[in-house]
């Protein structure tokens, strides 16, 4: 099968799965095409029963974007075929009702949308962006003190945030890479993002069309400045447990997945410490974001639990976790989660300082 075949194969895959979760099966599925438009990232063409998708898209941007794209036609589809709607733009009422209800930005290309320019969001990130230039500390009582306010500050913003009410803006993001096997210290760090990050995090399937094979991917949903902290704070992690890693050439090359294993539940169990801190000194109970949850399930209708990780506490899985222990989340070391340096950058969280 050649690569564009295997593509649109692919991408037929993914829209008779998305019609059964988000459409009750109610559509006939159409003719899947390629376009060469840089333009226009979708189309739906009901004279031809078409959904044509760009290659510039497919093959410039991760599986996650080609996914919204592809919502947001057959949101298109929906509304020509089942609900027969003739008399109205395309982006009309009826088209607006099926975005809301299986949640998809209807004013959207389908692409994650930049981080928000609020003036009151912008001027928390900072405060966050300063304690964490704080918490590179070399004395670990300063360092330890300045990432515990950074976690304090953004629970309190979000907690306040929450009591205004009103509508919020809610994004999406792949979080890392593509992987071909999803170890368990992948699952307890996409957790440990879940739980103290303020975004919500789903594990899906992507097709990777330049090398024509499927993988999986963990993506998360939530506000622009919780997103942009939260894929952060990953790439932070997984950099540290990589170092804590190499300082120990006396453990077997063969356990190293329990040792991250161990690093990374030492360090969400910092984090929970943490966390009891911030409800028990300050009040800041965090029970989660009623609205995202909403956006976030009508995204996934579908989604099944994931298993439980279990490993064996051996001596490598306990020195991993008391390195997990020591990780101290602060700003700018190494690269960033774009592969750019901080540092050098300027960059922290999506902005510039």
């Amino acid at each position: 099968m050649d690569t564009e075949r295997a593509l649109l194969h692919a991408l037929t895959a993914e829209w008779r799965e998305l019609n059964r979760s988000h459409f009750h099966d109610a559509m006939s599925p159409p003719v899947m095409g390629l376009s060469d438009s840089t333009s226009l990232f979708g189309r739906w063409v009901a004279s031809l029963r078409l959904i044509e998708l760009s290659r510039a898209l497919v093959n410039g941007h991760p599986w996650p974007v080609v996914r919204e794209v592809l919502r947001h036609e057959m949101a298109h589809q929906y509304v020509y075929e089942v609900l027969g709607v003739r008399d109205e733009s395309a982006h009309g009422p009826a088209f607006q009702r099926v975005c809301e209800r299986v949640g998809i930005d209807p004013t959207s290309r389908g692409l994650p949308e930049a981080s928000g320019a609020d003036p009151e969001q912008v001027r928390i990130l900072r405060k966050v962006q300063r304690l964490l230039a704080l918490a590179e500390s070399d004395n670990p009582h300063e360092s330890e003190a300045a990432m515990a306010r950074a976690h304090a500050l953004m629970r309190k913003h979000n907690l306040e945030s929450l009591n205004q009410g009103g509508a919020r803006r809610f994004t999406y993001r792949q979080l890392g890479p593509v992987l071909s096997r999803v170890s368990g210290h992948d699952r307890i760090l996409a957790s440990l993002i879940g739980s103290h990050f303020f975004v919500q995090v789903v594990m899906v399937g992507v097709y990777l069309p330049a090398e024509e094979r499927h993988g999986t991917a963990f993506e998360i949903s939530g506000t622009p400045e919780n997103v942009d902290m939260a894929e952060y704070a990953y790439a932070f992690v997984k950099r540290a447990a990589e170092r804590a890693w190499q300082a120990r050439p006396e453990i077997s090359g063969r356990l190293k997945g329990r040792f991250l294993t161990g690093v990374m539940m030492g360090f969400h169990e910092k984090l929970n410490a943490q966390a009891k801190s911030c409800e028990q000194e300050e009040g800041l109970v965090w029970s989660g974001d009623p609205a995202l949850r909403d956006w976030f399930e009508r995204r996934y209708p579908r989604l099944v639990k994931g298993r439980k990780v279990t490993v064996a506490a051996d001596e490598a899985w306990a020195s991993g976790r008391e390195a997990g222990k020591e990780i101290v989340l602060h700003k700018g070391v190494g690269a960033g989660p774009d592969g750019a340096d901080p540092r050098a950058s300027g960059r922290l969280l999506g902005r510039t300082p």
